[in-house]
């Protein structure tokens, strides 16, 4: 069974590591208030997905509970892509918070280089966001 959990691992952290790739391309083309607009819609997801029972399960319908991960990080990463600029930021914003709660807390070294490049990500948007002490603030109380 460890094997197979291992293999999931794996392969999960390959696909988020695949569309955190093009999540990040897609925040480095926004213009700087758009970055902003980002930076707080992503707090806002973030602080959303930290109440739920099980913030990596954020966006997915509660009959789909016991997945081993959610569909909120499909689902934002379609709506990335999508044409409309607010929908795409809403997306991107999306697919920031799922991921960071499904890599925060792994044992599995690919997801925790997610958790990593994640994390990398939400700094630069806190830092250029004008809400970034928000950000940060609760980025500091997530980690204790």
């Amino acid at each position: 069974m460890h094997i197979v959990t291992r293999f999931i691992a794996i392969n999960r952290g390959r696909v988020l590591l695949r569309q955190l790739r093009v999540i990040e391309r897609s925040v480095q083309e926004l213009p700087a208030r758009s970055r902003g607009r980002l930076g707080v819609l992503t707090q806002r997801e973030l602080q959303q997905a930290s109440q739920c029972d099980f913030p990596h399960l954020y966006g997915t319908a509660p009959e789909e509970r016991y997945l081993p991960w959610g569909q909120g990080t499909d689902i934002g990463f379609a709506r990335a892509r999508s044409d409309n600029p607010e929908v795409r930021l809403r997306g991107v914003a999306l697919w920031l918070a799922v991921a960071f709660h499904e890599t925060r807390d792994s044992q599995h070294a690919n997801l925790q280089q997610a958790h990593r490049q994640l994390a990398r990500l939400l700094r630069e948007l806190q830092e250029t966001s004008p809400a970034g002490s928000a950000i940060e603030q609760w980025m500091d109380t997530s980690a204790a």
